[in-house]
């Protein structure tokens, strides 16, 4: 995987991501290229080192293994997720492990977005600039001619990933995002869960997994009372009402 020089210089310089492999080549390639897109970066090689860098410094995104020497990434997932300090914390897993099944596990115990080794550098960078933009409203970024999806209380902005509800925001992760934008688009219409399978998480419909299910009773919790505007279609998927 060929280093990346020049790209895009200048980002967000107070956006951090943390990196954590305990391939210390893999380390310094992702830490460079990062570096080189305009990202501040810390490293950690394990389990523990990792959720000691996260005490130490909340990072804005995490880039992390499953297959750590001693915690498991699924473990620090979980344990981020439950947190209340990290519960929103954008990740991004970067594994060996492609298999169906453990891309559903990543995503139940709540990973944002699920990359596999060997990877394309340039769509790694892509995709954390894809998890850093809903952060642009903290980090004061102008917001010009952004796209607005509006379905009932809720609407959507697209280009920041923020959603809300009757004008105030409801923190989501970029995941539950991309699930309840899929449901707005089509507002009215029934999604087939073979469908949400497919767009929302990237993977073939053969996997049978309540994961989907799971996810929309997040959603649902998070959106309050306005989340009964999504409705269970038995046996087939879900329809956010019109």
């Amino acid at each position: 995987m060929p280093r990346i020089a020049g790209v895009d210089p200048l980002r967000q310089k107070d956006i951090l991501v943390l990196v954590v492999d305990d391939e210390p080549d893999l380390r310094d390639l992702v830490e460079f290229n990062l570096r080189q897109a305009g990202y501040r970066t810390r490293t950690a090689a394990g389990g523990a080192a990792a959720l000691a860098e996260v005490a130490r410094e909340r990072p804005d995104v995490l880039i992390l293994d499953l297959n750590l020497p001693d915690v498991s990434g699924i473990e620090i997932c979980r344990s981020l997720r439950a947190a209340p300090a990290t519960h929103d914390l954008p990740i991004l897993m970067l594994t060996a492990r492609g298999g169906e099944v453990d891309r559903v596990v990543g995503f139940e115990v709540g990973a944002d977005d699920y990359v596999t080794k060997p990877f394309s550098v340039r769509e790694l960078v892509l995709r954390v600039d894809a998890l850093r933009r809903r952060l642009s409203r903290a980090a004061g970024a102008p917001s010009v001619a952004h796209q607005k999806l509006r379905a009932g209380r809720i609407e959507l902005d697209v280009e920041d990933f923020v959603a809300s509800v009757d004008g105030q925001p409801v923190q989501l992760t970029l995941l539950e995002f991309r699930l309840l934008k899929f449901l707005v688009e089509a507002r009215g219409r029934v999604r087939s869960r073979e469908a949400l399978l497919v767009e929302v998480w990237g993977y073939s419909t053969e996997v049978e997994t309540r994961t989907i299910d799971t996810h929309v009773k997040r959603l649902r919790d998070k959106l309050g009372d306005a989340g009964d505007a999504i409705e269970t279609v038995r046996g087939v998927g879900y329809r956010l009402r019109s």
